[in-house]
C-alpha cells in the first residue's frame, strides 16, 4: 500500500499597500545610500582643479600607544574624554607659541599658523606656507614644536592620567621642508614632504626629529634650543640610507646602546 504524503501550504498574507509603501522607501533609502557613495564623502571640493605648488613646513605628531589606549576596557568613555582634552590643549599651545612672547617679529599671522590642520586618527597633521619665512622663523617653528612634544610629557599627561586610564604616554613629532601640491582648491595637500615627516616621527624611539636638509640649525635656531639637538647619521626608509637628522641630544643619551646602533655620528661618517 502506497503511503501518500500530504503537504499543507499556509496561504499567504496578501500583500497591502502598508507593505508596498513600505519596500519603495526601503529602495529609495538604499537609491539615496548608493548615490552618496562618491568622491563628495571625502570633502575635498573640485578634485579636478589643477594643482598649485607651495613651499611648505610639515609636522607629522603621533601619539604613542594610542591603539592600545583605545582598546581597553570602556574605551567608549575614555577615548571623547581624552581626544576633547588634548585637542583643545593642542591647539591653545600652538596658537600661544605662536603668536605671543618671543614671536613677535613674525610678520602676519598666516606665517605663525598653520594652513592646514589635519586629524590622523592617532595623530595630527600641520602645514605650513614657508613661502615668505625666513630661516629665523623657520627654525623657531621647528623649536616650539619640540617645545609642544616636552610640554606633553611634562605637563598634559599628567593631568590627563588623573581624568582617563593609561592614556597615549608620549607625543612624537617629525618636521620636513619641501614642496607640497595641493588637491581641491587647497581643501588638502600631498607630496613628499609629508611623507618625509611622516616617517621622521617615528625614528626609533625618539620623540622628535627633523632633517638638516632644509633647516640652518646652526645659523639660526635660537640659542637656548640649538644646544637642546645633536646631529645624527640614520637611514630612513624612503628617502635615504645615510640621512643627516637633528635628535633631541637627551633622549639620545638615554637610548640603550643597541638602539644607537642605528645612528652614525659626524665623526664616525667622516672618519
Amino acid at each position: 500500500m502506497k503511503r501518500i504524503m500530504v503537504r499543507r501550504v499556509r496561504a499567504g498574507r496578501p500583500r497591502t499597500m502598508t507593505d508596498s509603501r513600505q519596500q519603495s522607501g526601503i529602495r529609495t533609502l538604499e537609491n539615496e545610500i548608493i548615490k552618496r557613495f562618491n568622491p563628495t564623502m571625502l570633502e575635498l571640493g573640485d578634485i579636478g582643479a589643477p594643482c598649485q605648488e607651495r613651499e611648505a613646513i610639515a609636522a607629522v605628531f603621533d601619539l604613542t600607544g594610542f591603539t592600545t589606549f583605545c582598546n581597553q576596557v570602556d574605551s567608549y568613555l575614555a577615548i571623547p574624554r581624552f581626544l576633547n582634552d588634548f585637542l583643545e590643549w593642542f591647539f591653545k599651545s600652538v596658537r600661544e607659541s605662536l603668536t605671543e612672547g618671543n614671536y613677535a617679529d613674525l610678520s602676519s599671522p598666516s606665517a605663525k599658523l598653520p594652513i592646514m590642520v589635519k586629524f590622523l586618527g592617532d595623530g595630527l597633521l600641520l602645514l605650513w606656507n614657508a613661502r615668505r619665512m625666513t630661516e629665523d622663523q623657520i627654525c623657531r617653528i621647528t623649536a616650539t614644536l619640540y617645545g609642544i612634544c616636552r610640554a606633553y610629557r611634562q605637563e598634559f599627561y599628567p593631568q590627563i592620567s588623573m581624568a582617563v586610564n593609561k592614556p597615549p604616554r608620549v607625543l612624537r613629532c617629525g618636521v620636513a621642508r619641501g614642496k607640497v601640491f595641493s588637491v581641491g582648491n587647497g581643501s588638502d595637500y600631498v607630496g613628499h614632504c609629508i611623507n618625509n615627516a611622516s616617517r621622521l616621527s617615528r625614528v626609533g624611539s625618539l620623540s622628535f626629529c627633523f632633517p638638516h636638509r632644509g633647516f640652518q640649525v646652526r645659523e639660526h635656531m635660537p640659542v637656548e634650543y640649538l644646544r637642546l639637538f645633536a646631529p645624527k647619521y640614520v637611514s630612513i626608509r624612503g628617502v635615504g640610507d645615510n640621512e643627516l637628522v637633528w635628535v633631541v641630544k637627551e633622549e639620545f643619551e638615554r637610548l640603550p646602546e643597541k638602539n644607537k646602533e642605528m645612528f652614525r655620528s659626524l665623526e664616525s661618517v667622516t672618519a
